[in-house]
């Protein structure tokens, strides 16, 4: 039955500027582009593992997404916010604490830092950390300091 999610589509409102976003600053391969559609098809990974549709469509018929890049946990912990903050990208976390620094969601365990594509579409950057998967695990977002003494006190 169902194995994985495949593709995402996004709308946004100037292809060619989504295209550079995309292609020279996420690094993901763009494999399709037609004109007279005005969409574009890149891959997510290696070819044929996931991919990304982009449709260019007029400003009041965008609707704001959100999707999640797979990433190994320890580049989100040591270098996403280097590399956001290079790339003078908006980004976030949950934590409400005015840092730059990423969350954990505990009950997955997953390492996360959010950003802002040129339309605003809501992005991440997750990782699973090791651990076990505790559905019902409060607090649900914390820091990864935190985390690391919650895994400590659990034993």
């Amino acid at each position: 039955m169902i194995k994985g999610l495949f593709e995402t589509h996004l709308y946004v409102e100037n292809l060619e500027r989504s295209i550079a976003f995309y292609t020279n600053i996420l690094k993901l391969e763009q494999y399709h582009y037609e004109e007279n559609r005005r969409v574009a098809l890149f891959w997510i990974g290696k070819p044929q593992q996931a991919m990304l549709g982009l449709w260019e469509k007029p400003k009041e018929e965008i609707d704001v997404r959100h999707f999640a890049f797979q990433c190994d946990w320890d580049w989100i912990l040591n270098e996403s916010v280097s590399f956001l903050k290079a790339n003078n990208l908006n980004f976030w976390n949950f934590l409400n604490d005015k840092t730059e620094q990423p969350m954990v969601f505990t009950n997955i365990p997953a390492i996360a830092i959010y950003f802002s594509d040129p339309d605003g579409h809501y992005l991440e950057f997750i990782g699973v950390l090791p651990g076990k998967h505790l559905p019902k695990k409060e607090p649900l977002v914390v820091s990864y300091n935190d985390w690391l003494k919650m895994e400590k006190n659990k034993n």
